[in-house]
């Protein structure tokens, strides 16, 4: 149905609009390159489709202001670390008077055991920790699961993606085969010394890897995000959990971009047990946070296997982790921002921005889809939804991506980068929901025969 021809013409053209409309964010990027690798404070946003990334100035709620005063709906929000909205007023001022008062101390806070009490109800495990990062949260649940269990090897799901962790980086090679995603920069060794890899909603690949007895933990996020939204089959966490009791294996879920789902992510939604769980990016309303928590027995097998004597250099921790500025942000957001309130209003404007979209494909006969998770929605390029990563990853069309992203870009939109996702955020407005959709129509139409 996409006619390539048109797709590479409407792409200079979007390019040279582009390039028309920012100056100022040109002329910051040129300035960025004689200090900054590829001009950039960070390698992927080189990803951002248009010749340069956008400047941004300021911004508010669910819109941002760039380098050359354009005012840009954000459907990214920070790829979920702003999905409580840019600066909203409760965790702002909590994070100002937090300011005032010191930021960092390596001593606890009262803030933290309100947090704690909190994340206990949320997602009804007793103990929690902090970290600056959930991939600092993964990173550490992981070396918590092989020394409690004495096994050496972790298992992740082909096309998953936790963070830089390096265990994870690993995917099914053509011959079946573990070895490191494409991609994978300066891996320490093969990540088949590590990890095993299995299709998600795949339970007899699930269970072959795990009766040899070598997994400490499965590390899950409980619906795929990172390649797209892919749902779990009827029957899969009841089946994911079983195996692992069965096998003497810990479940870690990571719900760092499944928090969409409601208060308490996917598992407190959906009912799920897991023995750790990690969580990241909103919950302090994007100050550099992150946290995991531990079942009672997983917390009593690491108090028991962890030295008092050599706590601090055991690669547990973190000078920054837990410090009184991001208790007090997490406080803050937890409280008064995501709130159930919260999702009740913006998981339906969520519906609202899926259906516009799926009008659109069903108006023009394209084969793509649509998925939601809570406020999180996203398109794909292909007929049906996908049912594990190596579908999600088949769909993927990069230079469809490209031109879609910055189309959308150029008529106010931000998208995230990485794939076709959208965040619905607390002031995210019904109009905002229709200059999408109209947008939508638009940049199709003029790609297809």
């Amino acid at each position: 149905m996409v006619n390539r021809e048109k797709l590479k013409l409407q792409y200079q053209k979007e390019m040279q609009l582009f390039e028309a409309n920012n100056p100022k964010s040109k002329e910051l990027f040129i300035k960025a390159q004689k200090s900054l690798l590829e001009g950039v404070p960070m390698n992927w946003m080189t990803k951002w489709a248009g010749s340069y990334p956008l400047s941004v100035v300021s911004a508010k709620g669910a819109h941002f202001t760039d380098a050359d005063g354009h005012d840009i709906i954000d459907f990214c929000l920070g790829d979920t670390g702003s999905m409580t909205g840019h600066a909203p007023d409760i965790a702002i001022e909590a994070i100002i008077e937090r300011v005032k008062k010191g930021i960092t101390f390596m001593l606890p806070t009262e803030d933290a055991i309100f947090v704690g009490e909190e994340l206990q109800k949320r997602f009804g495990l007793p103990y929690w920790q902090f970290t600056v990062s959930a991939t600092d949260a993964n990173r550490f649940v992981l070396r918590l699961a092989r020394q409690i269990t004495g096994r050496p090897k972790v298992l992740v799901y082909n096309w998953c993606y936790h963070g830089s962790v390096d265990e994870t980086f690993a995917t099914i090679t053509a011959d079946g085969k573990v070895g490191p995603r494409e991609g994978n920069i300066g891996p320490q060794v093969n990540p088949a010394e590590t990890t095993k890899v299995v299709e998600w909603n795949d339970i007899p690949a699930l269970e072959a890897a795990l009766k040899d007895g070598d997994v400490a933990a499965v590390l899950a996020e409980p619906v795929m995000t990172n390649i797209g939204i892919v749902h779990p089959d009827p029957g899969y966490h009841d089946a994911l959990r079983e195996l692992t009791k069965k096998y003497g294996t810990l479940l870690i879920i990571d719900e760092t971009h499944t928090m969409c789902t409601g208060p308490g992510g996917y598992t407190a939604a959906y009912g799920l047990n897991p023995d750790m769980l990690t969580v990241g990016k909103a919950v302090a309303s994007g100050i550099p946070s992150a946290v995991y928590g531990l079942s009672e027995e997983v917390a009593a097998k690491v108090i028991k296997a962890i030295d008092k004597e050599l706590c601090d250099v055991g690669g547990i921790g973190g000078t920054l982790a837990g410090n009184a500025l991001t208790m007090a942000a997490m406080r803050a957001t937890l409280t008064s921002v995501l709130t159930e309130e919260f999702y009740q209003r913006n998981i339906p404007l969520t519906t609202r921005l899926m259906e516009g979209v799926q009008g659109v494909i069903s108006e023009f006969g394209l084969p793509w889809n649509t998925t939601q998770l809570g406020c999180r929605t996203e398109y794909w390029f292909s007929k049906v939804p996908a049912k594990n990563g190596s579908e999600a990853a088949a769909a993927c069309d990069f230079d469809l991506d490209q031109y879609m992203h910055l189309a959308t870009l150029n008529r106010g939109i931000l998208m995230t980068p990485f794939h076709n996702m959208a965040l619905v955020a607390a002031q995210t407005t019904e109009a905002d929901i229709d200059k999408h959709t109209a947008a939508f129509r638009e940049i199709v139409k003029n790609i297809i025969d």
